[in-house]
């Protein structure tokens, strides 16, 4: 593959999330939007005339393109993925990667098979506040983490938990901060774990609280690192950082009286804003030309959905203990 021409691509699913994909790739200047697939043949030729593109069935598609985004619902991701690897074309799969651990096997396997690189869609992993937040903490001591990602009742119908639709992007950007595994879940969930709560403990020490939501009435895309240096603020939505440092204490005297001060020092790390969603397709595309190893592998994908499903099964078997006076 020619590394100074567009790669061909093409978008598998074009509902509400899969239609950006194909916006994206069409404004990319190193991508060649061929064209999309949709079961539902209406919104695919809707999408495709929007976006100066044509209409496929998926066997046409991946005749004429190197790499796809698959953006249909978890219970075909496998399914899709393999006929995308046999075709030997490179896919990037929409989160969760796949149904469970037994299915990730299955696709590692196909992968090894295949030597064909996959990227799973950990869509935040892009959001420059974060990679501002990765640069900030790799010289920290964590101690804890603590995110939000809370919501109203979305207007669509989503099958996922809240666990499993919006804790897990939380996860794996903690799992990516921290080097060390996951070795005690405490969770607690309601509403069929459409708002949950979770409490990770890593083999470091370091304690992960996770809440997620889509009953709140107040959209919030937080995540706060407290480090024995300073405490780390990030801001999803924003995209914004501020580190917060305690300033050296002391006492002055003013007019013959003592008084005490001690000010915080908080910087703001200058992020370079930017749509998450440009960023990762620009990344699987350049991943693609240099069959290079993607920024966000299976493995990520599989740590991330295996500890998302111990949470949520966890939460939802949850019974609380009666208060004894």
């Amino acid at each position: 593959m020619n590394n100074n021409n567009p790669i061909d691509v093409g978008v598998i699913g074009v509902g509400s999330m899969g239609q950006h994909h194909a916006r994206v790739y069409s404004e990319l200047p190193g991508a060649n939007l061929v064209g999309v697939t949709d079961v539902d043949d209406d919104q695919a030729q809707t999408i495709a005339r929007k976006h100066g593109t044509t209409a496929f069935e998926m066997d046409a598609l991946l005749e004429h393109v190197d790499a796809v985004s698959i953006v249909v619902p978890t219970q075909f991701h496998l399914g899709t993925a393999e006929q995308c690897l046999t075709a030997g074309v490179a896919p990037l799969i929409e989160k969760p990667v796949v149904e469970d651990k037994q299915e990730g096997q299955q696709l590692l396997s196909l992968r090894e098979e295949t030597g064909l690189p996959v990227q799973v869609g950990h869509i935040e992993r892009f959001n420059p506040a974060v990679q501002s937040l990765t640069d900030v903490v790799s010289d920290l001591n964590i101690l804890s983490i603590k995110a939000e990602r809370l919501g109203p009742p979305p207007s669509r119908e989503i099958g996922d938990s809240a666990v499993l639709d919006l804790m897990i992007h939380d996860l794996d950007i903690i799992m990516s901060l921290v080097d060390s595994d996951p070795v005690e879940v405490h969770s607690a969930g309601v509403r069929e774990n459409k708002h949950a709560t979770a409490t990770v403990t890593f083999e470091s020490g370091t304690i992960a609280d996770l809440t997620a939501s889509r009953l709140t009435q107040r959209k919030v895309r937080q995540l706060v690192v407290t480090a024995e240096e300073c405490l780390v603020e990030v801001d999803y939505m924003d995209q914004s950082v501020e580190i917060h440092r305690r300033s050296v204490p002391e006492y002055i005297e003013t007019n013959g009286d003592v008084k005490y001060r001690h000010e915080s020092i908080i910087e703001r790390p200058t992020v370079n804003r930017g749509e998450p969603l440009k960023q990762e397709l620009k990344s699987f595309v350049e991943t693609v030309k240099n069959d290079s190893e993607p920024v966000v592998t299976i493995e990520d994908g599989l740590n991330a959905l295996e500890l998302a499903q111990q949470i949520d099964s966890s939460s939802e078997d949850a019974k609380p203990e009666p208060i004894t006076q």
